[in-house]
Order: C-alpha cells, then structure tokens, then sequence
C-alpha cells in the first residue's frame, strides 16, 4: 500500500497564501477598486467597497491569532496595504471640494506613515521591540471613520446636503480633525518610544 505524500512547495505555496494573507491581498484589491470609483465620482459605491475593505483589516488579524496562522509575509504585507488604502483615500479626496479633506491633510497622514515605517524597520533591525500601540490603533479607527464619512458627504448632491443629512456639517469637520490629530499625537508617541529605545541606556 503506498502513501501519497504532498508536495512540500505545494504545503509552503499554502502556508504562505493562507486565508489571512489573501484577505489582505483582497484588501489590496479592493482599494484600488475604491480609488477607482471615487475617481469617477461613484462615491457611495467607493463607500461601500472601502469598508468592505476595512473589515477584511479585522478579519485576517483576528483570523491569524486565532488559528496561529501569522507568517512573514503577512507581518509585511497587511500593514503595507493598510498605508496603501489609507494613504491613498486621503490622497484622493484631498483633491475633492466638499471632501472634507485637505491636500495638507493628506500629507500629513502620508508623513506620519512614512517616519513611523523608517523608525519601525531601523528599530526592529536593532532587535528592539517596536509594536503597534493604542494611539496607532485609535488612529487607523479614525482615519477609517474620516474616509467613510467624507465619501457619503460627497454622495450627496451639494444643493441637497443641509436637509438630506444636516448632522454632516458638524460631523465631517469632527470626524476628519479627530483623525489629523490622533495622526499627530500617534506619530509624536513613536517618536519619544524611538528616542527612549536609542538612548545609550536603553541600548546597553
């Protein structure tokens, strides 16, 4: 009687392509179908693609703890297409009247992401410890929330905005703030976690 042995490049290809890390790669695709529609001004179709998208953020990071399931490639991949579906909404509305959303806005959100990218590759390289922390996850919440709210403003016809749904008037301006400024708050926390793990003490 023989036994049927499977391929091991067949068990790495699956290890590696697991549900986690093909949700993130639909999360992937998914914002580049976002961008798309809110560059042909569908936005209400644009909302509802980006949070789909954002759910599957939860989905594969739940996925993955749960059923030991986290590999390298995701540990780069998800926080790669969270900066690409984040970094680039803002990019994209920025440019949009009624959007709610500065072009310096979007540089800020860009800038953030960028520093704390170099801080976490050049600190982890140095075997240090340089983990998400609750500021970052309050940020993604907001940032996710800014977008969501923004893309039904734009949903609305502008004449219609006031009686269609009047708490966006207050809401948008809310929403977008709250999130430029836990942007800020979570980018300065990285920067004084980075100072303390170089200080020579710290290192030695």
């Amino acid at each position: 009687m023989s036994v049927v042995t499977e391929n091991p490049q067949n068990e790495q290809l699956r290890r590696v392509f697991n549900v986690p890390n093909q949700l993130t790669i639909l999360r992937l695709i998914l914002s580049l179908v976002t961008f798309g529609l809110i560059s042909w001004q569908r936005y209400l179709a644009a909302l509802v693609v980006f949070l789909i998208a954002a759910g599957t953020d939860w989905m594969d990071g739940y996925y993955a703890r749960k059923y030991g399931q986290v590999t390298v490639l995701g540990r780069i991949l998800d926080p790669f297409v969270d900066k690409i579906i984040i970094c680039g909404s803002f990019i994209f509305l920025g440019s949009l009247e009624g959007s709610g959303v500065r072009a310096w806005m979007a540089v800020v959100v860009v800038g953030r992401e960028l520093l704390v990218t170099a801080l976490r590759s050049f600190l982890e390289q140095q075997g240090a410890d340089f983990s998400a922390t609750w500021s970052g996850k309050v940020k993604m919440v907001l940032q996710c929330a800014a977008v969501a709210v923004s893309l039904y403003a734009l949903s609305l016809p502008h004449q219609n905005l006031i009686p269609s749904a009047p708490w966006l008037l207050a809401a948008l301006p809310a929403v977008v703030w709250s999130a430029v400024v836990m942007t800020v708050y979570s980018g300065v926390a990285y920067i004084v976690a980075a100072a303390r793990l170089l200080r020579p003490e710290a290192s030695g």
